[in-house]
């Protein structure tokens, strides 16, 4: 299993490692055949509060052949998020994830380049809830059925609410590459 995780300029540190470390553990402590690829527009993206982070692939090197899903960490817009997030090449990344049935897992406003490419058009799916639900107003706004809840699963596609969700869609990703039962190992030995 293969795991593309995309990296929009400005994305959140803690949402992004919640993939790394979920299928990190399941790969070298349990054996689990996933291995984890991180992708942005260009070698090098810089995360919210400035943190620079280089990626192993850019996105114009990726077929979505070789992977089995696609994660998008959400990010602030203070530091750019939606300049990347909201890109063509993206959007296209996206809608060919889900043409072909690959799991799509966003935490947090991850969702909302997935609501952009109009995927989530008449689907349920939830994203950052606080601050007057301003950004569940944008996702709907793309057509998708708000569902105020942590995490939400719509087919082949998760959403999340916030930040703190970021192991909980990691590790239900997990689930549906593999099974309950290697999910549960992992869970349970980073303590969740």
């Amino acid at each position: 299993m293969r795991v593309l995780v995309f990296l929009a300029k400005g994305f959140e540190t803690i949402e992004f490692s919640g993939f790394i470390d979920v299928m990190g553990w399941a790969k070298t402590d349990f054996d689990c055949d996933v291995e984890v690829v991180t992708c942005g527009l260009n070698e090098k993206v810089i995360s919210s509060f400035n943190i620079p982070v280089l990626v192993d692939k850019t996105i114009d090197e990726i077929s979505v052949d070789e992977y089995d899903a696609l994660a998008i960490p959400g990010g602030f817009e203070v530091f750019g998020f939606y300049e990347e997030a909201y890109n063509e090449k993206l959007l296209d990344l996206i809608r060919l994830f889900d043409t072909r049935k690959k799991w799509i897992a966003t935490v947090c406003v991850g969702a909302l380049p997935v609501g952009k490419s109009g995927v989530l058009k008449d689907r349920k799916a939830t994203t950052y809830h606080l601050n007057g639900a301003v950004k569940q107003r944008v996702l709907q706004s793309f057509g998708a059925i708000i569902v105020n809840e942590p995490i939400v699963v719509d087919d082949n596609i998760i959403t999340s609410y916030g930040p703190q969700t970021a192991p909980g869609v990691a590790l239900l990703l997990l689930e549906k590459l593999t099974s309950r039962h290697e999910m549960s190992l992992v869970k349970e030995a980073m303590g969740f």
